[in-house]
């Protein structure tokens, strides 16, 4: 048994979105299906020459062109009708029940922790939040749009990148859970102050665009395990080989977030590594 005279400690599981808790795009399942666009004319003949003759941030421009293409239609986009696209999203194995989450909580309080879980995405946060998982999560750092009096986007107001998504990490550090506080963020808050150190934080990502994250809870002393699709083509397994390579990541394991799996057992493992490093280890 864990000893219940002590406060539990926080310690945070933080997730990618795309990728990572579900399979390719959110964008790709109903949205870009619905302005009649296939994911590659979207991506490659939309969003990147537009971003390359920009020379833009690729996160803002495809969240302009979604704007652009669904006003076009005549089918603005509102905070509901992206809520109502992440219903479908292709979340991996385990996840839809909300079982893991659930699990990890309870694992986690039998070693004296209490297990916060977070997304740091460049996806939308709208989406994630009309997802079945969403009430999971502590708080949601994602990319999203600013909205006029009717509830309709009207610009992207946050997009998060691969280098941005590494400020997030100093947000769950001290406690921060909004983008706008800029001065609480930059303050110096003593370590001991902080309620969640680095060493009790495990990332969860699955590509380039986690890197600088991935990188970051090594310096810090946290965990980071690169997730994979094992569906996904020989290009996209070649990205965890090259984090294994260059020594960015801790664990690799595929997406499948069912009880007894890779993942389930490599996240159980660092919890108790977390308490053993904390003295919370339970009683025999």
């Amino acid at each position: 048994m864990a000893d219940t005279t002590r406060p539990l400690l926080k310690t945070a599981i933080i997730y990618d979105f795309d990728g990572t808790l579900a399979r390719g795009n959110m964008q790709e399942v109903s949205f870009i299906p619905s302005i009649g666009m296939t994911p590659a004319q979207f991506w490659n003949e939309t969003v990147r020459p537009r971003t390359i003759a920009s020379d833009g941030d690729g996160i803002l421009m495809y969240m302009q062109m979604m704007l652009q293409t669904a006003r076009e239609q005549g089918s603005p986009v509102t905070r509901q009708t992206l809520r109502d696209h992440g219903r479908d999203v292709a979340l991996f194995e385990g996840l839809r029940d909300r079982s893991w989450f659930d699990r990890m909580n309870e694992f986690g309080a039998q070693y004296g922790l209490e297990i916060e879980h977070y997304i740091i995405s460049a996806g939308l946060e709208e989406m994630i939040q009309g997802c079945p998982i969403a009430e999971a999560f502590t708080h949601v750092f994602a990319s999203k749009y600013a909205y006029d009096e009717n509830e309709v986007a009207v610009w992207p107001a946050v997009g998060v990148n691969y280098t941005t998504k590494t400020q997030y990490l100093f947000r769950i550090n001290k406690g921060v859970h909004n983008h706008w506080d800029d001065e609480r963020i930059n303050r110096f808050i003593p370590d001991e102050e902080r309620p969640i150190p680095f060493d009790r934080m495990i990332f969860l990502g699955d590509g380039d665009t986690d890197v600088p994250t991935m990188k970051m809870m090594h310096t810090k002393g946290g965990f980071s395990i690169a997730v994979y699709d094992p569906d996904n083509t020989p290009r996209d397994h070649n990205k965890i080989h090259r984090l294994i390579s260059e020594d960015r990541v801790n664990f690799v394991a595929e997406g499948d977030y069912r009880e007894g799996t890779p993942v389930d057992l490599i996240v159980k493992g660092l919890i108790g590594r977390i308490a053993v490093n904390y003295g919370r280890m339970p009683a025999d």
